[in-house]
């Protein structure tokens, strides 16, 4: 099932994004061979959603006797994906340029963190570090305390793995038109910048202030944020619409007169106190019950075993179970080609016996377990 039944991607191990991108890709069908390091076979992977779905065979890269059956893998691929720091794949003669003369219809995704060129191309670095040079960190937080990290959502996940996979699916698409491949340069520091589009264009226009907490988004408003309930729960308000902020004022029994000028910046620090206060008089559940079915655009604040089993979620499937594991089902959904999880991720070097088996007779398991490019077992 899925939309990208058929298409064949090799994913070289790495860490974060590039596997997560490939589980993107799994879940939409794609049939997923993970290339896992010789020295790494038998390592259980039951916990590491991004490998669930794939495939995975173990080899010995630095070995230069195991290139020919890279080669072979790479040959009736249709997407490669890599994640090492520029350089790395053509010291190993595993490069673009080196795939694509056997394969010239091959798509070949590379994720960094700063990009394939750049003064910082080579450098070492983590999501923080690449959110940090886009204006996202400097966005996020209490304007009186350091910026707050967004988990590693921005740079890792949403500018790096999700944005290489809808590049590949892009890719794709043009592929089967021109039938040439391409390179994909997917870099975080360019991905979490996209992301912050809106607040840009904001600023381009005057009306986003260019520090933390002192905008309609990043929790100056006492319209839009979370707060502190009685029990030490939180609740989250988004009433930005004129209607919505009109009904929330009624459900929380506010002095209209007092908060009119719902947009006068002045008056956010005072009327924020005065919701804050409210909201402490009664316990999250107590809150819900006042908020629902109303049009406030409100939610109760959920942790993540709370996200598992509430309702809305529960009836959507929006976590499903796999051998034990609760963990978030496959996205988007397709009317025709639903997404699925194919099986939950299988201990790393798996399936190198039986890939090995699909190549034909040219190669041997044995005499390759012999040369030590693929592990015993």
């Amino acid at each position: 099932m899925g939309p990208l039944k058929g298409i064949k991607v090799i994913e070289f191990s790495a860490l974060g994004p590039g596997p997560f991108c490939g589980m993107i890709l799994a879940d939409l069908g794609a049939d997923v061979t993970v290339i896992d390091r010789f020295e790494s076979a038998g390592q259980s992977t039951k916990t590491d959603i991004a490998s669930r779905g794939k495939r995975s065979i173990s080899i010995d890269l630095k070995n230069p006797d195991s290139l020919p059956l890279i080669n072979e893998l790479i040959s009736s691929a249709d997407v490669v994906l890599e994640g090492l720091r520029p350089g790395k794949m053509e010291k190993l003669n595993m490069g673009p340029d080196d795939f694509l003369k056997i394969n010239p219809k091959l798509i070949y995704g590379r994720m960094t963190g700063w990009g394939q060129f750049g003064p910082l191309a080579s450098t070492p670095g983590h999501d923080l570090n690449y959110i940090s040079l886009t204006g996202v960190m400097a966005s996020i937080g209490s304007k009186n305390d350091v910026p707050a990290p967004p988990l590693n959502l921005v740079g890792d996940f949403g500018g790096g793995g999700m944005l290489l996979a809808m590049g590949i699916c892009a890719a794709l698409v043009e592929t089967s038109r021109s039938g040439k491949g391409q390179i994909i340069d997917a870099a975080m520091t360019d991905g979490s910048a996209l992301l912050m589009s809106m607040m840009y264009g904001f600023y381009g226009a005057g009306f986003w202030k260019d520090e933390r907490e002192s905008n309609l988004l990043d929790g100056a408003a006492h319209f839009y944020g979370c707060y502190e309930c009685k029990d030490g729960k939180f609740v989250s308000i988004g009433s930005i619409e004129p209607q919505f902020y009109k009904e929330l004022l009624s459900r929380l029994d506010l002095d209209k007169e007092k908060f009119k000028d719902q947009m006068d910046k002045s008056k956010w620090p005072e009327l924020k106190e005065i919701i804050k206060a409210r909201f402490k008089e009664k316990s999250r559940d107590d809150w819900c019950k006042i908020m629902e079915g109303g049009e406030v655009c409100f939610s109760p604040v959920l942790s993540m075993q709370e996200a598992i089993e509430f309702e809305h979620n529960v009836e959507r499937k929006t976590f499903v179970e796999i051998d034990g594991l609760n963990q978030p089902a496959p996205a988007p959904r397709f009317s025709e080609t639903p997404s699925e999880i194919k099986h939950a991720p299988v201990d790393k070097g798996f399936n190198t016996k039986e890939i090995i088996s699909e190549l034909g007779d040219e190669f041997n398991f044995e005499a390759l377990v012999k040369s030590k490019i693929i592990p015993e077992g």
